[in-house]
């Protein structure tokens, strides 16, 4: 009747089982990182372990949500599959269908710097793999998207449409996706000049190069966008020294992102502040682990952290649940995934720069060993090529010098 109020009916029931499936891709780990700093080495097994769990029918950018190929999430799941794994069929899997469901002009997920990162990450695999025969197969897309890339110019600058994206803590500087936007321009038509001219498209190389010089000849601000400024170092239209000061070093780990940070310990190395991408890796990443994270999480803020119960633990009264009350944009409170495989960078990148580890030749042919230890005392691993696993130790001696042994498979020729 009108005026009555309904009583709260409560029950309860029990649960006689719960079932779930679990689908694991069973493959070896090839690649190591141990060094005399465990929570580094947790923080490079639980980057590993978020790619590996990603990898399911394709790779996924996060196993909880959204189970779809995000292209530019890839990248930074890419680097980590060739420092872990190795060549596996899912890269090329998921790359084929992103490029299948996009006909040309069409954006890659509507977003054109994914379309970019198809072109970048296309250029990283090679590098890593040497595999011609999977390159040529790109050759038709590739050549269509560089022209519908360079037709998106105007006056010097980048004029992309579509969704004008670089990650979600930086979509509200539009400055700042400008600038990032107009240095990924610039790397991309750069990797595009350099798979052509492998590719025997001397004509679209020359095109990529004439574009990308032009671009160069203006520099927008990064808008203290961290994103942006590390983008404008990695492209080289800003010394990387000066977009280290001037903004991704302010604030410490402040305004990283668990995708783009990848990007501002990149730009730190490319500066020389490995000491500093160290610390931020400890800070930021292993800010998760003391979260109790098994696995990097799409979005991180340690601010979340003050008053916050970890996830392994229930919430009590008076403390934040740091799944349920934060995260932003497409990923508030309980959708927020704890899985996201664009938050591995620190493993490639300790792998790059603290083991030493990069490709000169494509292939592996050529490998140059050359770490950075910074307060470490020694550091091991190993690095999986087409020819068979490097293994590498670097122990500092009591002069401050560096003692390497490398013991490489045959086919692999090591630079120091």
């Amino acid at each position: 009747m009108p005026g009555l109020i309904s009583p709260i009916l409560t029950a309860s029931f029990q649960l006689k089982e719960v079932r779930a499936i679990f689908e694991y891709r069973d493959i070896p780990y090839l690649g190591s990182f141990k060094s005399n700093d465990d929570r580094l080495n947790q923080i490079w097994n639980t980057g590993a372990y978020t790619v590996h769990l990603n990898m399911q029918e394709f790779l996924w950018d996060g196993i909880k949500r959204d189970r779809l190929v995000w292209v530019g999430d890839m990248h930074p799941e890419v680097m980590t599959i060739n420092t872990v794994f190795g060549k596996n069929e899912v890269v090329a899997k998921s790359l084929d269908q992103a490029r299948d469901i996009t006909p040309l002009p069409g954006w890659m997920n509507g977003i054109s710097a994914y379309s970019m990162w198809w072109v970048l990450i296309h250029r990283d695999l090679y590098k890593n793999q040497g595999d011609l025969e999977y390159l040529r197969q790109q050759q038709k897309y590739l050549v269509g998207l560089l022209d519908l890339l360079i037709s998106k110019t105007k006056d010097n600058k980048e004029n992309l449409d579509g969704g004008r994206f670089l990650d979600w803590p930086s979509s509200e500087n539009p400055l700042g996706v400008h600038a990032g936007l107009h240095a990924m321009m610039v790397m991309t038509l750069d990797a595009g000049a350099e798979l052509c001219t492998i590719l025997d498209e001397p004509a679209q190389a020359a095109k990529c190069k004439a574009t990308s010089t032009s671009l160069k000849l203006y520099v927008p601000d990064a808008n203290n966008s961290k994103q942006a400024a590390a983008l404008l170092a990695l492209s080289g239209l800003v010394p990387a020294e000066k977009a280290n000061a001037d903004v991704i070093l302010k604030g410490g780990c402040d305004n990283f992102s668990t995708f783009y940070g990848y990007y501002m310990l990149q730009a730190k190395a490319k500066a020389g502040d490995y000491q500093g991408a160290m610390d931020c890796i400890r800070s930021y990443w292993g800010g998760m682990l003391d979260m109790g994270a098994t696995t990097f999480w799409e979005d991180f803020d340690l601010a979340w952290t003050k008053n916050a119960a970890p996830i392994d633990e229930l919430v009590p009264e008076g403390k934040d649940d740091i799944h349920g009350d934060f995260g932003a944009y497409c990923y508030k409170h309980l959708r927020h995934s704890l899985c996201h495989g664009w938050a591995s960078g620190p493993t490639s990148w300790l792998t790059e720069h603290v083991l030493g580890v990069s490709v000169v030749e494509t292939g592996c042919k050529t490998i140059r060993i050359q770490p950075n230890l910074g307060d470490l005392k020694w550091v091991e691993g190993t690095y999986p090529t087409p020819m068979g696993v490097v293994k590498i130790r670097h122990e500092k001696q009591e002069n401050g010098k560096i003692k390497s042994t490398i013991d490489a498979p045959k086919g692999v020729k090591i630079l120091r």
